[in-house]
């Protein structure tokens, strides 16, 4: 017996076949989470047994993400209006939709914000967690607890958690710092680790710091560099910390919205776009240091989620959404730098919509090429996206509405998170299943879906979360994942 057959035999000997490189690869092919995203509406309307079925028989699902608070529709209610309705549910949209939390809030963990988790009006009586929980437990299911930084402007107690503009005035959207707003978080996951049996959380910010904001660096809405901050106390006493000027910074802002505003009203400056954009950040570097203190901002909540989480469940993940400005924004992708995320974070859940990704790539170079891409022609913009993000044969601008991105971009992408997420860390994809998209632009194929799902284990995914949530998939499609999923 050679030196490798006695190793070889010792390891099986002992119990320790998993040594063996190729059975551990196995046998992490053999076990992905397979999750899939569902609000309360679905259990309602369809039943909690019959939905349950339908994630298991149909998408091969083990792991449900709940959503458990939120004010949007992304996540929660029926189909929106303006888009086919599903195949399955109540074939009627929910044009009432409130949100708030779909959980049961208890008091004593909300204590210490303004603005304490109300009820969500929807389903009067209805408590989605305590529902779903045990029943999916009976079947040998997971829930992750799913709350997203989305609110109304008349939740109670929220003004006093807004950010400062530049021009020092409210604007509609939570501080970070704001102490409102971390206990506020901070008092959800207890809420929710403490009330309910979960299995573990995620949360989703889909929001970016105040330069990507100023130039319209994503693919929703406009550029908006009036309303850009937060110069609240909270984040001046950081900047303080951080020796960042906030008066130059506010200047900075000050000027790059004169800069957006006459690219917008008049003829390019002389030097152009670009050259004028960067001479901005060199003669206001502070900009970019107010960037960077924003985005602290976010990665600090991030932190406290993880210690409370742990504190109180120490096995149990808690994970985060990262946004599909992702998969377009160079800038923004500078920002998410996934080694740095391996220090609190159990997962990832890194949107890879390739359908809906399609329409989303072609406003994003719109917007840009209002900004600071304003040189270039909308197609020699996307090409340099493309280059930058590393995509090397997506499709051309007059196509990529109609085609959406490809199966290989997911491949790509998983690839690129899982080289960089450590070995603790979790890669799970999010897969396009019929996210809306507008009338004449890509819609989802069992094909694509199937594709999808296979290219994020092809790339290296520890399982993947379909999405964005139930009541908008149709069933071929989740048929189409659960295919996927069962011939790996």
């Amino acid at each position: 017996m050679n030196r490798r057959e006695f190793l070889h035999s010792a390891a099986v000997a002992a119990g320790g076949v998993l040594l063996d490189p190729r059975v551990a690869r196995a046998a992490q092919r053999a076990a992905p989470m397979i999750g899939i995203q569902a609000g309360a509406i679905s259990f309602l309307d369809e039943g909690t047994a019959k939905t349950l079925d339908a994630f298991q028989q149909l998408g091969a699902v083990d792991t449900i993400f709940l959503a458990t608070f939120t004010y949007g529709r992304g996540i929660a209610g029926r189909m929106p209006r303006g888009n086919p309705l599903p195949d399955h549910g109540a074939q009627e949209y929910d044009d009432t939709f409130h949100g708030g939390y779909f959980g049961t809030p208890h008091a004593q963990y909300y204590k210490s914000t303004s603005m304490p988790a109300q009820k969500a009006p929807d389903h009067p009586g209805f408590d989605v967690i305590a529902e779903v929980v045990p029943a999916a437990h009976q079947r040998s299911m997971k829930v992750i607890g799913w709350f997203e930084d989305v609110f109304r402007n008349d939740v109670p107690g929220i003004t006093d958690a807004y950010e400062i503009d530049v021009h020092d005035r409210p604007a509609s959207r939570v501080c970070y710092r704001n102490p409102n707003t971390r206990h506020f978080w901070l008092g959800l996951v207890e809420d929710q680790l403490r009330s309910y049996d979960l299995d573990g959380l995620m949360f989703g910010s889909e929001r970016q710091g105040p330069l990507n904001a100023a130039i319209g660096a994503s693919h929703g809405g406009d550029p908006s560099p009036g309303t850009v901050g937060c110069f609240c106390r909270y984040c001046l006493d950081a900047a303080k910390q951080e020796s960042i000027d906030a008066t130059r910074a506010r200047k900075g802002f000050l000027a790059l919205e004169s800069w957006v505003n006459g690219l917008k009203e008049g003829p390019k400056p002389a030097d152009g776009a670009f050259v004028t954009f960067w001479r901005l950040l060199v003669d206001y570097p502070e900009i970019l240091g107010w960037e960077r203190l924003w985005t602290e901002g976010l990665r600090d909540t991030y932190r406290a989620l993880y210690a409370k989480a742990h504190e109180i469940a120490p096995a149990k993940p808690i994970g985060w959404h990262i946004w599909h400005t992702n998969s377009f924004a160079p800038f923004y992708r500078a920002e998410q730098d996934y080694t740095h995320f391996q220090e609190y974070s159990d997962f990832l859940k890194v949107v890879m919509y390739n359908n809906s990704g399609g329409p989303r790539m072609a406003r994003y170079i719109r917007n840009v090429t209002r900004t600071v891409f304003a040189d270039l022609t909308p197609e020699a913009a996307l090409q340099l996206s493309y280059a930058l993000l590393q995509y090397p044969d997506e499709a051309p601008l007059a196509d990529i509405p109609t085609r959406g991105l490809s199966a290989d971009y997911v491949r790509r992408e998983t690839a690129r998170a899982v080289a960089s997420a450590g070995a603790r860390m979790k890669i799970w994809p999010g897969i396009d299943v019929d996210i809306p998209t507008g009338a004449n632009e890509k819609h989802t194929t069992p094909d694509d879906v199937h594709a999808a799902v296979k290219a994020a284990f092809d790339g290296g995914a520890h399982g993947v979360i379909l999405s964005r949530k139930y009541s908008e998939m149709r069933l071929d499609n989740l048929r189409a994942a659960g295919r996927a999923v069962r011939e790996r």
